[in-house]
């Protein structure tokens, strides 16, 4: 069959598709999983270009390839295979310029002034302009002067993003969202462990947005974590300013809100934060949450606002691998204009594993050092002043019980039954996962594994992390799982 007419039932095959998202309202769903685009065929298959290999190994995962392939089947009655190659990436637009460029002023500055305060330092958030939909506010410009918000750190733009394999969705998204506030990608949720970018994400939205407004918009955007927002609301309660603590979040044009994860159990907050978030979405206001866990890991969280938080597209931020770890140091050094060797740097880069902010520490301490001591900094310096640091960051020996308390708590299940020789998935699958980062960070062979599991023997230990190993490879949602109990092993550990 000829190119151009299997480009003619590509074509309507991913219009239908289209239409199907576009009749449920998840149009945004489709921009994001289906994107694929039409290179050329042979005899049985269609070859198309998409951003990476991470993103087409999501497609297929969540049979968005079989569907269109099935849909083509329908068209043309022939079965036909589709492959990929990766586009070449080309260098997404800077948004903003920081404040050590010199650019012409493109758009007059816009006046700022405060919402109304409470007591608590939330209460600084800064008022652009309100407009019925924030989305009317982004100039087709995006040379603008860079100016700073006072809820917003300034470093937290895209352009000192560090993009890889495993930030390349979030990355994307969020400058969707920036780009179309309240639109695209709304609300937004980016979930991941601790140190990978959350923040930076959520705050590069607001401060795209914050310098992109229509000199003509008085937007109002607060950042705030879940925490301060908990304390702002039992303040509001005790102080009687309820309702101006409702005007004050109802009345956003962009809610940034950090950590949500904190609200657990909280049910008052919570409450609140439902009828706040439904306000918003009938404004079309841009919301923007991060989580440290997926929401189905996520306790303690009633499921109506679980369901709003899902309404738009979650999205993780996976730990960084090495290149990326690399890419991130040499950036940081380019933007201070620090001068660390190369040697030192790779160093840094293969110890620091799972943590972006562990990465900096480690850069900024070699810095400062090498500024107290007026020499540059050798390996022999680097190894010997981060001993300590690599040692803490890995985990070092951690406890095999204390792995075992961790895993079981997060999955509802006693110390007894991890270590049972019960077969229920219940239990078989924390049971795997304890096993994994036992081996991880314990430094135990499989004899001592099996005997601290129920007396196992080695084989069985073996396959179980062998499974997880295999699992994380392509399973997301687990990773960030796994990461996050790392995570808390460690921080339990310091306990």
């Amino acid at each position: 069959m000829s190119e151009q007419n299997y480009k003619a039932f590509w074509d309507e095959a991913l219009k239908q598709i289209h239409e199907e998202y576009k009749s449920q309202g998840q149009e945004d769903q489709f921009s994001l999983w289906f994107n694929m685009t039409y290179l050329e065929d042979s005899i049985s298959e269609i070859t198309v270009t998409v951003p990476s290999s991470f993103m087409w190994g999501q497609m297929v995962k969540m049979g968005n390839v079989a569907k269109v392939e099935s849909k083509i089947k329908e068209l043309c009655g022939q079965t036909i295979s589709i492959n990929y190659i990766v586009k070449k990436a080309e260098p997404a637009p800077e948004p903003v310029t920081t404040q050590t460029q010199s650019v012409p002023k493109t758009e007059p500055q816009i006046q700022a002034e405060h919402l109304e305060t409470t007591d608590t330092s939330s209460d600084n958030t800064n008022s652009v302009s309100q407009t019925d939909n924030a989305a009317a506010s982004v100039p087709k410009t995006d040379t603008v002067q860079f100016r700073k918000h006072p809820l917003l750190r300034e470093d937290y733009t895209f352009d000192r993003f560090v993009t890889g394999d495993n930030s390349e969705f979030a990355y994307s998204a969020a400058l969707a969202a920036a780009k179309n506030p309240g639109r695209r990608f709304n609300p937004l949720l980016i979930y991941g462990g601790v140190g990978l970018g959350k923040t930076h994400l959520m705050q590069s939205i607001g401060n795209y947005i914050y310098n992109n407004a229509d000199p003509d918009s008085r937007l109002k955007i607060c950042y705030i974590t879940a925490e301060n927002f908990t304390n702002e609301f039992t303040a509001s309660l005790r102080n009687n300013t309820i309702e101006k603590f409702k005007s004050k979040y109802r009345q956003l044009d962009v809610l940034l809100l950090d950590d949500i994860h904190f609200l657990k159990d909280k049910v008052g907050t919570q409450e609140e934060l439902f009828h706040t978030f439904e306000a918003l979405s009938q404004k079309h206001a841009q919301m923007v949450f991060t989580c440290d866990r997926p929401l189905s890991e996520l306790n303690g969280i009633e499921e109506r606002l679980k369901s709003r938080f899902s309404l738009g597209t979650p999205i993780d931020l996976q730990p960084p691998n090495y290149e990326t770890r690399l890419a991130i140091l040499q950036k940081k050094q380019h933007l201070n204009g620090t001068q660390i060797s190369d040697e030192v740097i790779e160093y840094i880069a293969k110890n620091v594993q799972s943590n972006v902010r562990e990465l900096s520490s480690c850069l900024d301490k070699m810095v400062r050092y090498a500024e107290v001591i007026q020499k540059p900094v050798t390996i022999d310096i680097a190894q010997r002043e981060l001993r300590d640091f690599f040692s803490e960051s890995a985990g070092g020996s951690v406890n095999i019980e204390t792995i075992q308390k961790v895993v079981a708590n997060h999955y509802n299940i006693s110390l007894s039954d991890i270590k049972s020789k019960k077969r229920n998935k219940k239990f078989v699958v924390p049971r795997q996962i304890a096993i994994y980062i036992a081996r991880e960070l314990a430094d135990l062979s499989y004899p001592e594994l099996g005997n601290e599991f129920g007396g196992r023997d080695h084989t069985t230990a073996m396959h179980s992390y062998e499974k997880v190993v295999d699992q994380l490879k392509t399973d997301s949602t687990l990773n960030s799982t796994v990461q996050l109990l790392i995570r808390e092993v460690k921080d339990y550990k310091k306990i």
